[in-house]
């Protein structure tokens, strides 16, 4: 898929699911911050990232999407649960780069090792680090996921109501 039809698709899936743009909440819970300079290239000219809805913010209370780097320091652990707890529901969690999917830190006393023995991990983008290109895929993947929960939360809500 090219970039012009990645961007297309992903602009017109996050329209059709919230009706507004999609809000990103990025937490680094200990990472050597190479990945998160790959995620400010998405708001650069060749990416950009405004055009298609998609913004950062600081709030989780705001977020639609998580973006995690970094192989889940246990220092980090409270910090990280509230974030996610803050993050309003449908919620997606992405888990970005190598440190966050396990592969550079084994568990041990200090660090996970991997963010989903922490959270609820809905899409995985590896690369150390991952390109622009994968962490939109990424993105495209975290959407469906999240038209998936929005359709089964409606589809529970009209059962509920038959009731």
């Amino acid at each position: 898929m090219t970039d012009d039809a990645l961007a297309a698709e992903l602009r017109r899936r996050a329209l059709a699911l919230f009706g507004r743009s999609l809000h990103i909440r990025t937490v680094d819970t200990g990472s050597c911050a190479v990945c998160e300079s790959e995620i400010r290239l998405l708001s650069a000219p060749p990416y950009d990232l405004h055009r298609l809805g998609f913004f950062f913010t600081p709030a989780p209370r705001h977020a639609d999407l998580l973006l995690i780097t970094g192989p889940a320091v246990r220092a980090m652990d409270t910090a990280l649960l509230k974030t996610f707890e803050a993050t309003p529901d449908p919620k997606a969690v992405v888990a970005v780069g190598a440190c966050a999917l396990g592969g550079v830190y084994e568990e041990d006393g200090f660090v996970h090792g991997a963010v989903d023995r922490v959270l609820p991990v809905d899409v995985y983008v590896p690369g150390c680090p991952p390109s622009p290109l994968a962490l939109l895929h990424g993105l495209l993947v975290a959407v469906g996921r999240l038209e998936e929960r929005v359709a089964a939360l409606t589809f529970d809500l009209a059962a509920e109501v038959e009731r």
